[in-house]
């Protein structure tokens, strides 16, 4: 068959695979495609399925044809549909237009005769209410005027005055008032009655109060005291009234002065503190009884008024209570006497030591402790018991005035402020005389006499100074002392430091604690930490009397004796400290009960300042003591340590024989009737034994601290000493003598760091060289394999490493 008889074929050249489409894509059966026939068998078959497909569209085509008569008739119906639609909507339209537009005009003239309405009676209502409140004054005006006629009526008379000041003013003052109000009784304009009704009981008021309070009648004082804010003059009510409490304020005080019998009371410690504390409690009192009968009648906050008037009679009467204690107590002769006082003891410790040619100390000296030495505070011009009892007495009247402030700051806050809000001084405190008076009769003398009675307290700490005795480096001697081993001085001065702080603290005054506290870390650093130092340098510094030498043991001793000193002032200071601030080092993570001080120190910031002026004292004088306590057992390692540590170190090694193999030991050993485990154990048995009688007689004078610093620095120089003599027997020693070196040191090791274990670790690489030394040799090249440089934390570098594996001779 040619291909002109092929449908849809091409005439001639190669035919060309075109990508085949389908009509049906949801056509189960699709035959072979003509592109693809080979033969006309494929061409027929091809064929046939063309026909099939021509088939089911042409009768999918005829029911489309079909269906488009129903559309249509559909489509008409909608049309017919939105025809009658639009008629209806001109029908509605023409119906609101005609219908409803009458309806909206009634409306709108309905609701604006309503608004007429509304406004109508709106001022119906307000004239109505001219109307009451004019014949509301007018009753009040003629009530007033007949109460204050034949029945003298005052509260009557001031009730209608107090309803009266309800109605507004432009009524009263209005023309309708001026005409309606006015009577034959009554003539005056209403404004004019009810001014002068209230100034002529005012007057009335005042004098019967006064009359009142002079008589005492308290429930006569009460009466008329509530009526002045009904007639409008409550600032005159208040004023008279702080007046009155201030009368008897006044005569309480001058009544406590002269309460004493002469001047046995007077001089009393706390004869003025006791007369400022009853001033400010008898304050309270009236503020917290007398409060609330102010604020009923008078409103809330005019309480302040009245604390005004009474904080200017606290000035008048505190003032006077504050220059009586001044001038029976010679406060100002104490300060100048306290400013001039020379020092001369602390002076002359820190002037370099005067030695005569025999080498007698200088008279006088510190170090002679007694005698001349001690000499009473009396015989400086300044009694140290009057200055003490003075420190007291300040403290409680500072004590009292600031209970007194915070009170008066609860009693002041803006009752806005939240409950937990901070305190913050009100300022009819600041700005008062009394305060001023307090800065300067009290805060400024206090801070002065209290590093004066500081400073003298030192000098005759270390005046009547006195070392534990007994104590000895002999072993066989018992000691008759308690542990610690310090001077006298360091529990004198201490618990002048917390009596000190505890006072400070306990006067509540920001003032007080930022100067006392400061000073007191000045003074601790300059002479206490100063005369300590000044010892340990001139009298007792461990050094030989002969060179070469060891010290005397009544240098190594006190000295010993010093550092304990310092280490316990430190631990003391810290718990004065912690005391106060109630934080432990001991509790977990940090944590800490509340501040104390925050009940202390109620107003603003100022727990926060204490607070870090108390860590500071703590944190400068650790420093101090620590940097001082560090050189000091640098010096005890150098001169007393090291010098017995070299023959206690030359007597272990004696004879050892590392260079021998084992059987060559076991024949020296029988050759000298010798056990071979005692050979053997030699170095480690000779060690202890003068270890333990070098170290055991300084351990049991040293407080644990001091000894543990001690015997670190001991180790790091015991370290290197050991690492010398390891590499000074390189090439020299045999395997089995690496295995008893190895033996030797780790015992050393073990002595050195008993009860001590982290000193260990300071050894580091005396160990690592001998167990490098004693390595096998698969071992070794096991270790050595860079794959394994983690297993092991080397202290050693390569070169070490390599040298340690040559110790052992070839």
């Amino acid at each position: 068959m040619s291909a002109n008889n092929i449908p849809n074929g091409n005439s001639s050249g190669p035919t060309t695979q075109k990508p085949s489409y389908k009509l049906n894509a949801n056509s189960s059966s699709v035959g072979p495609s003509i592109h693809d026939a080979s033969t006309l068998s494929d061409v027929r078959a091809s064929l046939a399925a063309l026909h099939v497909r021509e088939t089911n569209i042409t009768d999918r085509l005829n029911a489309l044809i079909s269906s488009q008569a129903d559309l249509s008739r559909e489509l008409g119906r909608l049309d017919l549909l939105r025809a009658n639609l639009g008629s209806q909507v001109i029908a509605t339209r023409s119906i609101s237009n005609g219908m409803l537009s009458s309806a909206a005009d009634t409306a709108g003239r309905l609701s604006s005769r309503v608004k007429g309405l509304d406004l109508e009676k709106d001022r119906v209502q307000q004239t109505l209410k001219v109307v009451e409140q004019v014949a509301e004054l007018k009753a009040c005006v003629h009530g007033v005027v007949g109460s204050m006629g034949a029945p003298q009526d005052w509260e009557a008379a001031a009730g209608y005055i107090s309803r009266a000041s309800k109605v507004p003013e432009p009524i009263i003052r209005g023309g309708f008032a001026a005409a309606m109000v006015p009577s034959v009784e009554v003539p005056d304009a209403p404004w004019v009655t009810l001014e002068n009704a209230k100034e002529s009981l005012c007057g009335l008021f005042l004098r019967e109060f006064e009359k009142a309070a002079k008589d005492g009648d308290g429930a006569k004082v009460t009466r008329f005291f509530k009526l002045f804010p009904l007639i409008g003059r409550a600032d005159v009510g208040l004023d008279v009234y702080g007046r009155y409490v201030c009368q008897g304020v006044a005569g309480t005080a001058r009544a406590t002065l002269r309460a004493a019998p002469g001047d046995a009371g007077k001089k009393d410690g706390f004869f003025y503190a006791n007369a400022l504390t009853k001033l400010f409690e008898h304050i309270a009192q009236i503020v917290e009884s007398h409060g609330g009968l102010v604020e009923r009648h008078y409103g809330e906050g005019k309480m302040v008024k009245v604390i005004e008037r009474l904080q200017m009679e606290a000035d008048v009467q505190g003032g006077i209570i504050l220059d009586s204690w001044s001038d029976e107590r010679g406060v100002d002769r104490k300060l100048t006497d306290a400013k001039s006082y020379p020092f001369s003891f602390l002076v002359q410790s820190f002037l370099p030591p005067q030695r005569s040619l025999t080498g007698t100390p200088r008279m006088n000296s510190p170090a002679l402790g007694g005698g001349t030495n001690a000499r009473n505070s009396e015989d400086e011009g300044v009694d140290m018991k009057e200055v003490d009892g003075l420190l007291s007495e300040i403290s409680v009247m500072l004590g009292r005035w600031a209970l007194y402030s915070r009170f008066l700051a609860g009693k002041c806050k803006n009752p806005d402020t939240p409950e937990d809000a901070p305190l913050s001084i009100p300022e009819v405190v600041i700005k008062s005389n009394l305060s001023r008076k307090i800065s300067g009769k009290l805060t400024i003398p206090y801070n002065s006499l209290a590093m004066f009675f500081f400073r003298r307290s030192i000098e005759k700490a270390f005046q009547l100074d006195e070392s534990p005795t007994g104590l000895s480096l002999n072993l066989n001697k018992p000691i008759d002392a308690n542990a610690p081993y310090i001077i006298s001085a360091v529990d004198d001065i201490m618990y002048i430091v917390s009596a000190m702080i505890h006072k400070a603290v306990s006067t509540s005054q920001r003032d007080v604690a930022a100067s006392v506290i400061p000073d007191l870390g000045r003074v601790l650093g300059s002479d206490f930490i100063g005369m300590v130092q000044r010892r340990m340098r001139d009298e007792y510094y461990p050094q030989p009397t002969v060179q070469g030498g060891l010290p005397p043991e009544n240098k190594i001793v006190p000295f010993i004796v010093l550092i304990n000193s310092l280490d316990i002032a430190k631990d003391y200071l810290a718990r004065i400290i912690t005391s106060h601030l109630g934080t432990s080092s001991d509790q977990p993570n940090g944590k800490s009960h509340s501040n104390p001080l925050a009940t202390t120190f109620p107003f603003e910031h100022d727990v926060t300042f204490v607070t870090s002026a108390l860590n500071t004292l703590n944190a400068t004088f650790a420093l101090k003591s620590g940097e001082l306590i560090s050189d000091a057992l640098k010096a005890l390692f150098t001169f007393v340590i090291k010098q017995r540590l070299k023959p206690v170190l030359v007597e272990a090694f004696r004879d050892a024989d590392y260079w021998r193999s084992e059987e060559e030991l076991a024949e020296s050993a029988r050759q000298n009737d010798e056990d071979e485990e005692q050979v053997i154990d030699r170095v480690q048995r000779r060690f202890e034994h003068g270890w333990d009688a070098l170290m055991k007689p300084i351990a049991r004078l040293m407080t644990p601290k001091t000894f543990t610093a001690l015997g670190d620095l001991t180790a790091t120089d015991l370290a290197k000493t050991l690492e010398k003599r390891v590499w000074s027997y390189s090439g020299k020693t045999s395997a089995y003598g690496a295995i008893r070196m190895d033996r030797d040191f780790s015992g050393i090791i073990s002595t050195v760091s008993r009860g001590h274990y982290s000193v260990r670790e300071m050894f580091g690489k005396v160990t690592q060289i001998l167990m490098v030394a004693n390595m096998e040799e698969e071992e070794w090249e096991e270790i050595s394999c860079e794959d394994n440089e983690d297993v092991i934390q080397w202290v050693l570098n390569e070169d070490e490493r390599r040298r340690a594996r040559n110790l052992v001779k070839a």
